[in-house]
């Protein structure tokens, strides 16, 4: 299923807090196939996880995105 190609975690379960916790993802290291990504709880700052972005996916959603075009360029 499309939809669910790219997840991202909001929240995930820390064994220090014993809770599921809200995370933060942080970059963590960039190669030239993928990007990895850690997943840091934002109480304790436990690493709780990783997610791999390959370079496929990366074009993907840069391409899905829409950029707006600069105030400059519309006469503002």
């Amino acid at each position: 299923m499309k939809q669910f190609e790219s997840l991202r975690a909001s929240s995930l379960y820390c064994k220090k807090c014993a809770a599921a916790m809200p995370v933060r993802e942080k970059l963590l290291l960039v190669l030239p196939d993928k990007e990895i990504y850690d997943y840091l709880c934002t109480n304790c700052a436990s690493s709780l996880g990783q997610r791999e972005v390959t370079a496929g996916e990366l074009m993907m959603a840069r391409s899905q995105t829409t950029r707006r075009p600069a105030m400059s360029q519309i006469g503002f």
